[in-house]
């Protein structure tokens, strides 16, 4: 079971388990800095499939199997499946999962998907709801542009701000049984919104919510930031590290000495042209289970606190010419 402590927050007594971590990434992906780290690279932008939506169902098949295998499980040892990404009524998901024949729970936090998954996993594992469960998340440049910004055919000329959508998916097994990790906490996000309307700049929107969710942790937990071998956001990027660490500091953080952002480790600024980095459901997912969970199994890093962004934003909610509002979580991962 877990204990409530704090304004939004909750620390295991009998903590989860993280089993093991799947990865697999894209063509650009897959030529960056992190390449090593991830479990396979797929040079095929439709992962076999006939248009990008249905390439990133068969990702997050790929990657599912890929995580339960790693665990040494088959699929009918996995409880419930957590998963979401970034499409309307996530058809990404619904069509990943599908032959699976794992019950579901579909969700949608934008890229902050990831630990809002592990999150409900290690509660529902914690309160002895489930043996195993699978978080997973996924997203994919060509579906994700589509959807959200120009057809890549128009060519329109990108911002220094605008981050570069992740093609991976990530998925992890959380179990009862012992694992080469445990989860032993959770900070639960609020929308965050400070009436910024520019899509083009993630960062600046999720940074607010980030400093949040990590300032509250901190307190319900009654801890310093150097606690933490790693904090480590999602992808925030160049742009919204800086705002990140600023606002932190004005609500008496400090996190620039073990700052670590997904979004700027996947790929090389200077070489990919990716601006100012990346983004997407699978940036955070892929890194934590790729990079990230390598480092806590070589006893690198033994504690880090994994906080994945998300901008709440949607084509309607664009074209009403709302605010783009910002979330996070946090989720705790100690060796």
């Amino acid at each position: 079971m877990g204990q409530i402590i704090g304004k939004q927050s909750i620390i295991f007594e009998n903590a989860p388990y993280i089993i093991s971590g799947g990865a697999i990434v894209g063509k650009k992906e897959g030529e960056g800095p992190l390449k090593n780290t991830f479990d396979e690279i797929e040079m095929d932008p439709t992962f076999g499939g006939e248009n990008w939506e249905e390439g990133e169902s068969v990702l997050q098949t790929r990657t599912a199997k890929l995580a339960i295998a790693k665990a040494c499980m088959k699929e009918e040892d996995i409880r419930y499946i957590f998963a979401g990404d970034l499409l309307g009524q996530l058809i990404a998901t619904t069509y990943g999962v599908k032959d699976l024949n794992i019950p579901l729970f579909g969700l949608y936090g934008a890229c902050s998907t990831m630990g809002e998954s592990m999150g409900l996993a290690a509660m529902t594992v914690a309160a002895g709801y489930a043996d195993n469960v699978l978080a997973m998340a996924s997203s994919h440049f060509g579906s994700a542009e589509k959807t959200f910004r120009f057809p890549l055919e128009y060519g329109s000329q990108r911002p220094f701000s605008t981050t570069w959508t992740v093609t991976g998916c990530g998925a992890t097994v959380i179990s009862k049984n012992k694992g080469f990790a445990r989860i032993t906490g959770i900070t639960t996000g609020k929308i965050v919104d400070f009436g910024f309307k520019d899509p083009m700049n993630m960062g600046a929107v999720m940074a607010p919510a980030a400093a949040d969710v990590i300032a509250c942790h901190l307190k319900d937990f009654d801890r310093t930031p150097d606690y933490y071998d790693k904090i480590i956001t999602g992808d925030l990027g160049y742009v919204g590290k800086k705002i990140l660490i600023d606002f932190l500091r004005m609500k008496g953080y400090d996190i620039s000495l073990n700052h670590y952002d997904c979004g700027m480790e996947i790929y090389d600024m200077d070489t990919q042209d990716t601006h100012a980095g990346g983004s997407g459901c699978g940036c955070s997912a892929t890194v934590l289970c790729g990079n990230v969970y390598s480092k806590i199994m070589k006893k690198e890093w033994n504690r880090v606190l994994f906080v994945p962004t998300g901008a709440l934003m949607s084509t309607v909610s664009y074209n009403e010419g709302r605010s783009v509002p910002g979330i996070a979580h946090c989720v705790v991962i100690e060796a």
